[in-house]
């Protein structure tokens, strides 16, 4: 049983380290966006999506980054069998960062439509 513990834990945090990097990797692309923001397209409506979905990033960021805490410890120092209720928190925190990939891929989806309407004069 304890194998299985420490085993299921091990997956969860491998799981939760590839949605830390997307999430980096998001910050990154998001100052990207921030610049051509303000160099070609001027547009404060995209400027406050930027400053939100960064926001949603942020808090994110670091609910995953207290969850690898818990986890890391659970590892090393837990007794607690992995079980349906801890299964079921892992999911929840799946959940919020899917939904925070949807609210990204849609703000990616209206930034390169603003692209698109900008011409070159």
């Amino acid at each position: 049983m304890e194998s299985y513990r420490r085993l299921s834990i091990q997956k969860d945090l491998a799981e939760l380290c590839s949605w830390i990097n997307n999430l980096e990797y998001f910050n990154t692309e998001l100052d990207n966006f921030k610049i051509v923001e303000k160099q070609l397209l001027k547009d404060t409506t995209i400027a406050l999506s930027i400053q939100a979905i960064r926001r949603k990033n942020i808090l994110n960021m670091a609910a995953l980054c207290k969850y690898e805490q818990e986890l890391k410890a659970e590892y090393e120092y837990g007794k607690t069998d992995y079980d349906f209720s801890r299964a079921k928190v892992h999911e929840l925190r799946r959940a919020n960062y899917s939904k925070l990939l949807k609210d990204y891929q849609l703000f990616r989806s209206q930034f390169y439509t603003a692209l698109k309407r900008l011409h070159r004069k």
